[in-house]
């Protein structure tokens, strides 16, 4: 800007006719950075698509699991086993060796950006992973993790994180980056929570995106849903989920359905390939391990423990029912489910599968010679008839 002493319209051309010391001027001014002009989108004619016969990249999880560049959010309820499965698999990955189903191409150089686990349980988390000793090998030096981040990503958290990436390979970039939880280190700018869509999608697009040269796994908590709304729109449980399912290429879920089991399931959603069907896994002797829950010749002691597991459930809850109604009180299905919510394993859910089979009955109008009701239900479960 000219100096303010100047009058309106002075420009270069007047201080060179008066001698004005321009030089010294330049040394002193306030820079101002200016933004380069942003590049051209590029487009493609239908024949040009058409006419490129080149190979596609090598993904860096097959099969599609995360494709070079790729955003893959990985996603789970508090105590699901995020974290160990984690680990387990980007060590794998680190290593060369297939997880799961899911196998690299050759061994691949992982960060790991880690803000929930304390360096002394981090290393005790990693001692019990199991790797044959040829695969350890390579892992020791291809997998490097950080211990407990105290930052958020910023643009200070970045100025430190993105140096200490450049180092750990030796100024080479990483194959996969991973942010475990983003929870812990989201950034939206001042303008709210990680549910809001809009402070999400300026999170990834303002600060992930600055580190998305490579593969990047994001690792994120889910809301508490029920069990059917789950199943039927899971990705949707995600904080954030319309920014980060419109914004990612693919998306894992680790879910259990039962918290008296140890059985998950590893749900998929995949933007650049086949779709992957959902797998059952459980982590038996420090491993993880697919299961098939139908083979019963196999699993035989697994099936009949899930089976006596339901029968323990189903006398609990119809002798809550029968307690219930000896004392001359009437529920709705959801106000059953909500007064004894976690107790028995009751949801509605179950009072619903119950039901089905017949050991729960319902009548239409809650009437004071049958059961005196709580506030005017249009619908009750009376426990006394069910249990008859």
């Amino acid at each position: 800007m000219p100096p303010a002493d100047k009058p309106l319209k002075w420009d270069a051309a007047d201080a060179t006719k008066e001698g004005f010391d321009c030089a010294a001027f330049i040394a002193q001014a306030e820079r101002r950075a200016l933004k380069a002009a942003a590049p051209m989108v590029p487009t493609f004619t239908l024949g040009a698509l058409l006419d490129d016969d080149s190979p596609l990249p090598d993904d860096l999880i097959q099969p599609r699991v995360l494709t070079p560049g790729g955003l893959l959010v990985f996603g789970g309820a508090p105590k699901v086993g995020k974290s160990d499965f984690l680990l387990a698999w980007l060590t794998h990955m680190a290593a060369g060796a297939s997880f799961l189903g899911m196998s690299p191409p050759r061994p691949l150089w992982v960060i790991y950006l880690q803000a929930e686990v304390q360096y002394h349980y981090l290393r005790e988390l990693v001692k019990s992973i199991r790797l044959s000793s040829a695969y350890l090998t390579l892992a020791r030096t291809n997998f490097i993790a950080t211990p407990q981040l105290r930052l958020i990503l910023d643009d200070d958290g970045l100025a430190q994180v993105i140096p200490a990436m450049v180092a750990a390979f030796n100024g080479l970039a990483p194959d996969i980056i991973v942010i475990d939880p983003i929870r812990n280190v989201f950034d939206g700018g001042d303008a709210g929570g990680e549910n809001d869509n809009g402070v999400m999608l300026y999170f990834l697009s303002q600060r992930v995106e600055r580190i998305r040269e490579a593969g990047v796994i994001l690792a994120h908590h889910t809301k508490k849903l029920g069990k059917r709304q789950f199943e039927e729109d899971p990705f949707q449980a995600l904080a954030g989920a319309g920014s980060l399912c419109g914004y990612y290429s693919s998306g894992m879920l680790l879910f259990r359905p039962d918290e008296a089991q140890s059985t998950r399931h590893l749900i998929y959603e995949l933007r650049n390939g086949p779709a992957i069907e959902t797998k059952f896994v459980d982590k038996m002797g420090g491993q993880w391990h697919e299961v098939d829950v139908n083979d019963r010749l196999v699993l035989k002691e697994y099936g009949e423990r899930l089976d006596a597991e339901r029968r323990r459930k189903r006398d609990a809850i119809l002798q809550i029912l029968f307690e219930e109604a000896a004392q001359g009180r009437c529920y709705t299905a959801n106000q059953l489910a909500e007064s004894f919510e976690g107790k028995a394993g009751l949801d509605g859910e179950r009072i619903s599968a119950l039901s089905t089979q017949g050991y729960i009955k319902f009548f239409a109008t809650a009437r004071t010679t049958d059961c005196p009701p709580l506030g005017a239900p249009s619908l009750a479960t009376c426990a006394s008839r069910a249990w008859s």
